[in-house]
Order: structure tokens, then C-alpha cells, then sequence
């Protein structure tokens, strides 16, 4: 069955900022024969729940994972699809039996996102249970590395210093009590719920990385930072490193809100604020310039 594909798809109500235009192709596989039938040149994308999307849209390619959704189990391990996501994953785990995957249970995005920058929450990351990942680049088509392989790191995998695509993970988890497993899944729930805004609110997560031996949102907090907004865009009051945006703000104010906030701590602490939000799409010369700030190093 040939791969779903939509031209000049309006991406907006697709991502979790609720910021985007049109954007020139997108494509939908469902498996990895379909994945790996799209010509390149593409840009690919699981939840679109990490990324702000211009509102000026984007001339290319992209090709979103999210229906790449399949989960199998043999025993203690479970092979999920890059475009599973994180609630949907941890749910199946925990109805196997299964330990290892509560805390990924409030997680917005999809897998191949989060073993991308090996996302994390409440002490625990995603690389912890990891057995293997499959993975595709042009040069080497489809291939396997084992958890060593991946060098994962605090937000970090082999997938960004070398531009693979992840299409597959394999866990490896621990038999436990199906109770037990489910009141971790509650109280992971309820701490995410407690300290990130619904996703009913729209927001990309976490805005900045953590400075190593310190907290993004502690500096941002310092700087006055939850008294900042920008057109429809502003910063959540109950932390300083999130983003919301409830009057519809654009792609621009997002951006010219988070410079605001990295120039900010910059200014007091000599302290650099990198974005874990990612960033797609057409940009005019103050777009540009204002990516410049936020992610060269």
C-alpha cells in the first residue's frame, strides 16, 4: 500500500504550540517498508509535541511518524514504533506486567522524539530500558546499535551528532505487579500534572536545557522571567521554563519570548541557555536573526 501524502497540509492543529502554515509535503508511513519508499530530501518528525513551526510554513518535505504506532511483547522486552506515544507506551507495559516505563506515562511525544534526546522525567530517562534501537541514514539504509551504541547522555543520543532516524526500540523491563506499576503511573501523573501546564494549554514542554549543575528554570525564575509574554505568547506563572500559548501567538513571538528569556540570564549569571524546542519552517531576516541568538553555541 502505497504511503499517505498530503500537499500543502496546514500543520497548525497538528502541533502541541499550535503555531504552523502550510506546509509544501507531508508524508504519513505507517511501517517501515512505507517509511522507506519516501524519496528524500525530507526533514522527519514524530509528535510535532518538541518543535515550534513557523507560521510562515515550511517549502519542503517532511515526513511525521505518529502512525508508525505498533507495540509487540515476548516476555519482558516490548518493541514499539517510533510513532508510539509515551502514555500509550507506559498503558502497555503496565497491562503486561511490566516495570520500567511508568514515568513516561504524562509524555507528550512520541518514541523516536524521545530517544532522540533521550528524554527524561522524575530521575529516570528513556535510554534506561533500552535494549536496541533500529535505525535508518542514507548512507548505511536500515541498521541496529545496542543501548552502549546509542551514547545516550542528559538529553543527548548518537542521533544528533549523526542524523539518524530512529525507527524502532526494543525494551528491556522487569515483571512487577500490575498495582503497584499503576499507582507509579498515578503519582508520575500527578507530578507532571502538578508542575508542566495540560497540554489543553498549548506549550512545547521544557523550553531551555539545564546548564550543567543547575536549573533553566531556577535562572529563569531569578530573572523575573514569569512576567514575560509576547504578542499571544507568554511564560507559564507556575514555571519559568515553559512556554505557553493561549491567544494563538505566532512562530515570531515565540521566538522573540524565548531570546528575551536567554538574554535575560545571560545578562545576570554569564550563564548560555540552550533550546531543547527544535524549530521548522521558512524564516524572514528577523526569524533568522533570532535563531542565530537561540542555537549557535
Amino acid at each position: 500500500m502505497a504511503v499517505e501524502i498530503c500537499e500543502n497540509f496546514d500543520i497548525k492543529n497538528l502541533t502541541t504550540f499550535k503555531t504552523g502554515g502550510l506546509i509544501e509535503r507531508v508524508c504519513f508511513p505507517k511501517n517501515i517498508d512505507e517509511f522507506l519508499s519516501i524519496k528524500p530530501p525530507y526533514k522527519v518528525f514524530g509528535n510535532l509535541s518538541n518543535t515550534l513551526v513557523s507560521s510562515s510554513g515550511y517549502d519542503g518535505t517532511i515526513v511525521l511518524t505518529s502512525k508508525m504506532d505498533n507495540i509487540t511483547s515476548i516476555g519482558t522486552s516490548i518493541t514499539a514504533g517510533c510513532g508510539v506515544k509515551g502514555p500509550k507506551l507506559s498503558q502497555f507495559a503496565a497491562s503486561k506486567g511490566l516495570s520500567g516505563l511508568e514515568f513516561m506515562i504524562g509524555f507528550p511525544g512520541s518514541v523516536g522524539g524521545e530517544i532522540f534526546m533521550n528524554a527524561s522525567a522524575n530521575g529516570q530517562c528513556i535510554s534506561d530500558c533500552v535494549k536496541s534501537v533500529t535505525l535508518f541514514c542514507p548512507e548505511k539504509g536500515v541498521f541496529k546499535l545496542s543501548r552502549d551504541e546509542m551514547e545516550f547522555e542528559y538529553r543527548k543520543s548518537i542521533c544528533q551528532r549523526k542524523n539518524f532516524i530512529v525507527l524502532e526500540v526494543e525494551f528491556e523491563l522487569s515483571e512487577d505487579g500490575t498495582e503497584k506499576i499503576n499507582d507509579r503511573m498515578k503519582k508520575n501523573l500527578e507530578f507532571r500534572k502538578s508542575h508542566q501546564p495540560s497540554l489543553s494549554l498549548p506549550n512545547c514542554g521544557s523550553i531551555f536545557k539545564n546548564p550543567e549543575g543547575d536549573s533553566a528554570g531556577r535562572l529563569l525564575d531569578e530573572v523575573g522571567a514569569k512576567s514575560m509574554n509576547v504578542g499571544g505568547a507568554k511564560v507559564w506563572e507556575n514555571h519559568a521554563n515553559f512556554i505557553v500559548n493561549p491567544n494563538g501567538g505566532s512562530s515570531l513571538d515565540i521566538l522573540k519570548l524565548m531570546c528575551m528569556m536567554k538574554n535575560r540570564v545571560k545578562e545576570k549569571f554569564e550563564i548560555n541557555l540552550y533550546p531543547e524546542v527544535l524549530y521548522l519552517g521558512n524564516r524572514n531576516e528577523e526569524e533568522e536573526n533570532l535563531c542565530k541568538i537561540l542555537y549557535q553555541k
